[in-house]
This record gives C-alpha cells, structure tokens and sequence, in this order.
C-alpha cells in the first residue's frame, strides 16, 4: 500500500479546513480502516492531526494487524494510530473513553456475497449490534455508519438519479438481495439507538468510486478496465456497455464522509457519489484512452432500441450538497487519469 499522493491529501485538508477543530484531544475508533476508504480516511485524518495539532488519537479494528502492517507500515507506525486485533462481531472493547466512531466494517466482495451469504448478513448485523453496544459503554458522541446504495435495491430505468427516500428495497432477484437487507436493517440498529440520545447517527449511502487504491481485482468495472488497460489487454464488457454509473473520486469520498461525520443531521442519511452518469462503455473507453496503451473495448452485444436501458447506479445528491455544501470537485477523465498514474509500473 503506497503512500497515497500529496495533492490529494492538500486537497482533502483544503477543503476540510473547518472541520478539525472538533476533533481536538478526540478519540476515534474506526472499523474497516484498512481498505480503499480506510486508507483514505486513515492518512487524511494523521495529515489532519499533524498539520493542525489536533493532539488526536485513532484506534483501528482490524482482524489482521500483522498483515496491516507489513501492507502500511507508514500507516501503523504513526503514533497517533493504535491498532487492535479483533472480529467485528465479538471484539474486546479497548479501554477508555472515546469521542467517534467510524463503521465500515463489511467485505463487499460480490464473490463473498454470492457464495456466503450468511457470513455477510451475520457480520454486518452482529457487527452492528457488537459496535453500537461500544459506543454506548464509552461515551462516543457521534457515528458514522458507512452503507451502500445497494439499501435501494434496483434503480428503476426511468429515475435517472436515487434520492434518499427512494421507497425502492432489493428484490429477490437482486443478486445484492442479502447485502443491501443487512445495510438497511442495520441503519435502523444506529437509528434505534440514536432515538435514545445516546449519540447521533449519520449514515452514508454510498455509491462507486474511483482512485489509488481502488482494488484492480475485484468486482469494480472502473477498476477492472484499469486493470486491463494498463496490461493493455482488450477491455471487455459482457453486456452492451449501456448502463450508466457515475464515480467520484476517492479525495471527494473522504471529504464527504469527513463532512458527514461532523456536520451531518442526526438520523440523516446521505448520498455519497457523483451525479455526473457515464454509460459503461464511455468509462471503458476512457481508460483505454488515458492509459496511452491503445487497448481495445470490446462490447459483447449491441444495444437492444426496443428497449430502456437498465442496471443505472446514480445517486441524487442534492441533500449533501444543499446541506452540506458538499460538491464533486475532480472531473471524472481526471479522476480517471489519476489512478491510472498511481498503478503505472
């Protein structure tokens, strides 16, 4: 895991300047810290806390320390990050007292969630319960609660973007059924607990991303078109390349999920993503463009006329930015050429 590059990181802080000051003598704790949004949430917030002297401490959950360390050894080895072993479900509450929380704890690896998918029910809801009843015991003041539009279900081919009260759940068809029915149920955990005043509860639904450290492996199309691209290998896509994603870039990500922590409503949720929706084989061809390898985009099939397109994942993100002031400030081509950068051999 590499350093993830300094104008990103200037990036986030200029325009977090606000933020940190809340988060003076803080104790955070974050579950899920050690992958593509821990990364980035991890060495914004130790940039954070050098830059302005926020003389804060983060502790992070992770099940396996050894191999955090030898991935992030720049990471581990920064004395305001602790490390703790432990299993979502069952972890041994660290002592003290503590201000946040951060819960992204959940592998959403489609192989997992096809193949186990009792595992993944179980960790997210027992995860919940297990992370609730420490933010209970030690005093923590706010949460964030890191979900997925998966919550929505299918996006229905006439709504062009998914506002936050979009009834809409995952069917039985939905190959994401289990996943986005465990998100939802354990948003209603955090609320449940938030009805109490025992801390407030934001949540963030979030989307697709892009960005250095974005796994080129797995079930990700953007990543997966990188990937090729860079190997300059035919980038090919099943179907006829016409459903639409749109990607924010992982700089904005922490900004926002920064943002939503701090100065989020109680019991909020919010769309975390960009509105800017490209068709697939657009994406596609913009890696195979920006990486300089000339690789080809193969399209399995040619679009159906007769019918409306479907498979879109766009969110609306109106809330966050009437709200919040949250905005996309990296263009998608930029985004893209960016992660292609930090891959290049």
């Amino acid at each position: 895991m590499n350093h993830l590059p300094a104008n990103d990181i200037e990036h986030i802080l200029l325009h977090t300047n606000g933020l940190w000051k809340e988060l003076r003598g803080s104790k955070i704790l974050i579950a899920g810290g050690t992958g593509f949004f821990g990364q980035w949430l991890l060495e914004s917030f130790l940039a954070a806390n050098d830059r302005f002297k926020l003389k804060a401490s983060i502790t992070v959950l992770s099940r396996d320390t050894v191999k955090f360390k030898l991935k992030a050894p720049h990471l581990a080895g920064h004395p305001a990050l602790r490390l703790i072993k432990g299993d979502i479900r069952n972890f041994k509450f660290p002592a003290g007292q503590f201000t946040h929380l951060i819960h992204g704890a959940v592998d959403a690896s489609l192989k997992l969630i096809q193949e186990q998918p009792l595992v993944i029910f179980d960790t997210i809801i027992q995860g919940t319960k297990r992370i609730l009843e420490f933010a209970e015991t030690s005093g923590v003041n706010k949460i964030l609660v890191i979900s997925s539009g998966a919550v929505y279900g299918r996006q229905p081919p006439e709504l062009k973007r998914v506002p936050e009260d979009f009834g809409g759940i995952p069917g039985f068809a939905d190959r994401y059924l289990v996943y986005g029915t465990a998100l939802r149920a354990a948003e209603a955990l955090g609320v449940s607990c938030a009805l109490r005043k025992i801390f407030e509860l934001k949540i963030a639904r979030c989307f697709s991303f892009v960005g250095p450290g974005l796994p080129l492996n797995a079930h990700f199309a953007i990543g997966n078109f990188i990937r090729d691209a860079l190997a300059g290998k035919a980038i090919r896509i099943e179907g006829d390349g016409m459903p639409r994603r749109s990607y924010l870039y992982a700089a904005d990500l922490a900004i926002w999920l920064w943002t939503i922590l701090l100065r989020g409503k109680n019991m909020r949720a919010y769309n975390v993503g960009s509105e800017k929706a490209v068709p697939l084989a657009e994406t596609a061809k913009l890696a195979a463009e920006l990486s300089g390898n000339k690789a080809r985009v193969i399209i399995a099939r040619k679009p159906d006329k007769s019918s409306k397109p479907a498979g879109h994942y766009v969110p609306s993100t109106r809330r966050a930015r009437a709200e919040l002031g949250l905005e996309e400030t990296i263009p998608l081509r930029e985004a893209i050429r960016k992660t292609i950068d930090f891959y290049r051999p």
